[in-house]
């Protein structure tokens, strides 16, 4: 079992990785004797309802699973069902999913009678080595991803790679777009690992995967340490390929490609925009587009069915969180380890960019 913690102005977070069994005693000791309740879908109930019963006491609430969980009618069922069960801000919320159920479940603990603590049981490889940390919620509204939310740190991640063998394929590439991010924002060395271990890890290979959330956890919890509010520009570097993977997502329409892919061709885009912009090499752009072409992630945006859209991307992307005064701010890249806020970009050149996006 693999244990630390993650500390951030305002609080910290207790991360365990490993068998469930061997963590259970803290999700035990919060409950003191009582049932918690634990937000999860059908599917994952059905999957694992017996092994968490054997763990600890709980009341399921069911959500839908993936995309369509985070929307305001459920972000109100949960709050209803929290106050039917008697949680009070001492009581522990259990997530146990993938980044939608912690979404939006972070979110309704967070505005639950101003707050309440939440331990994730993340289930999805994109959540046990990105989402589950860091303490962001949300929920979609008015067509656009995660529009609604709060900060909200969870106080205990349990993160077992077990999990992950009922992860079907494209759910598990999906994932694996977020590993890569971590090398590409500023370390070569892990870029490196993951073009060398990268395909056994997606073929089940438990050692890789452990490896892989270890590394991605301990660098998020890095990242956001001093900046929880993703406002001194350092948290800002874990949304390498977001500004256009969120516009890609709206475009598609929210929840049609999942987010990992979407991160996956906006890598592609940040740094094809920076070599364009000649921050970077052009052989650095293909070597990133080359890795996540050979695990079977979508590079580009006729990959997903949306050939010749990338001028429509525009608009989505100065509706962007990290947008400023109508001035587009971007996550770019001088290298593959070496990305950077880019204020203020050139919103002429990124417009003949994205026009002339395949």
């Amino acid at each position: 079992m693999i244990r630390f913690e993650a500390a951030a102005e305002g609080g910290s977070t207790e991360v365990l990785i490993g068998d469930i069994a061997e963590a259970a005693n803290p999700v035990r000791e919060m409950a003191r004797g009582m049932p918690l309740p634990l937000v999860t879908d059908e599917r994952l109930l059905s999957l694992y309802g017996d092994l968490l019963r054997e763990l600890f006491a709980f009341e399921p609430i069911l959500v839908p699973e993936g995309e369509p969980a985070k929307c305001w009618e459920v972000l109100q069922r949960l709050i209803e069902r929290f106050s039917e069960l008697g949680v009070t801000r001492s009581t522990a919320v259990i997530t146990f999913g993938g980044g939608s159920v912690g979404d939006v479940t972070g979110l309704a603990a967070s505005l639950f009678k101003r707050g309440c603590p939440v331990i994730h049981i993340p289930t999805t490889l994109l959540s046990q080595v990105d989402s589950a940390l860091g303490g962001k919620t949300a929920i979609d509204a008015l067509g656009q991803k995660n529009l609604v939310g709060t900060f909200h740190l969870p106080a205990m991640i349990l993160a077992d790679p077990a999990f992950l063998d009922t992860l079907d394929a494209r759910q598990m590439r999906s994932g694996y777009a977020e590993i890569v991010k971590y090398g590409l924002i500023d370390d070569v060395d892990f870029f490196s690992w993951c073009e060398t271990n990268g395909a056994a890890l997606l073929a089940g290979d438990r050692d890789a995967r452990g490896t892989a959330i270890e590394h991605c956890l301990r660098a998020k919890a890095r990242f956001v340490g001093d900046d929880v509010r993703d406002t001194s520009g350092r948290r800002a570097l874990l949304n390498l390929g977001h500004s256009f993977g969120h516009a890609i997502e709206s475009l598609a329409g929210l929840g049609c490609v999942l987010h990992g892919e979407a991160v996956a061709i906006g890598l592609c885009m940040a740094f094809a925009f920076s070599a364009a912009s000649g921050l970077c090499s052009e052989a650095d752009a293909r070597r990133v587009r080359d890795h996540l072409d050979g695990v079977g992630l979508p590079t580009s945006l006729a990959a997903v069915g949306m050939t010749r859209r990338g001028a429509d991307l525009l608009p989505l992307i100065r509706q962007d969180k990290k947008a400023e005064a109508g001035a587009v701010n971007l996550i770019l890249a001088r290298g593959i380890g070496h990305s950077f806020v880019a204020r203020d970009v050139d919103a002429d050149a990124l417009a003949d960019f994205l026009s002339r996006a395949p």
